[in-house]
């Protein structure tokens, strides 16, 4: 967490507040975060307007007139703070607060596993974050052909092929199960396994899937939160995701003989499904 809908969310959010803007200052508190923040962050954004600000799979991408752009994931438990007005009160773990012309935006974390840094804007594709990521699940080229040449060859269950970066970005483990469900597949088939019938019906399972989250402005389960304080209410949405035992909204099965969804671990991360609806 935040997976592509709550990414999106947030960075609609700082589209509406701070696109446009110059940033005054920028204070970090603290560097240690997954990568250390470059000692010359500050420099480098200072005094500079934000011209876009845009998401590349699970990051947030701010595009600077310096001819930079600043690189942000916000972990999982990092929340995005924005206020109005300026402030010089700040609470714990508000670790990088930028002040700019239109407000202030603040990242605090406190686990400490998001990221921020920069590189120049022209070489963002060959920075070592995304030289090998995958094409958006909105890429108007994530088609039949180009998923089915991605997955002819892998043996690995297609829930763990959803969650791999290199193959689509911005998936993660709510949305996998969610869009899997969606397609009706189960989430242990062989992912060499699918026809070209359910790789399309996937495709669609999946963007139908990330579309309705982004509306719902994510899914708030624990740490996240929008940029306003308030919480996601897609999770309020979810068909199999963290209900296991319970019936799933197309149930069609006897409870008492197959315990309804089911919760496995694949890859060190929770899967849940409907074994009745899911083949």
């Amino acid at each position: 967490m935040p997976e592509l809908p709550e990414v999106e969310t947030i960075k609609e959010a700082l589209n509406k507040s701070i696109c446009g803007a110059k940033i005054n200052s920028v204070l970090v508190n603290n560097r240690s975060f997954r990568e250390k923040i470059p000692e010359d962050f500050e420099s480098i954004t200072k005094n500079t307007t934000i011209t876009k600000i845009w998401r590349l799979a699970k990051y947030a991408i701010l595009n600077l007139s310096n001819g930079y752009s600043i690189i942000w994931h916000f972990g999982m438990s990092g929340k995005v703070k924005i206020l109005s007005e300026n402030t010089s009160v700040y609470e714990k773990h508000d670790h990088v607060i930028f002040q700019t012309s239109k407000g202030v935006v603040i990242f605090n974390d406190t686990r400490r596993f998001g990221l921020i840094s920069y590189c120049k804007t022209n070489e963002l594709m060959k920075h070592h974050l995304f030289s090998e990521i995958g094409i958006d699940p909105f890429d108007k080229n994530f088609d039949v052909q180009y998923l089915a040449s991605k997955l002819k060859n892998k043996k690995t269950p297609i829930k763990i092929s959803l969650l791999d970066q290199k193959i689509v970005s911005g998936i993660g483990n709510i949305y996998a199960s969610e869009a899997l469900y969606k397609a009706q597949i189960s989430p242990l088939r062989e992912t060499s396994s699918l026809t070209l019938d359910e790789i399309e019906n996937l495709i669609k399972a999946i963007q139908f899937t990330l579309e309705k989250a982004i509306k719902a402005g994510g899914s708030t389960l624990r740490d996240y939160k929008k940029p306003d304080g308030s919480m996601g209410y897609f999770q309020n949405e979810h068909c199999v995701y963290n209900k296991t035992g319970q019936r799933c909204p197309n149930c069609v099965c006897d409870l008492n003989s197959t315990s309804g969804i089911v919760k496995i671990t694949q890859g060190g991360r929770s899967t849940f499904y409907c074994s009745t609806l899911q083949k």
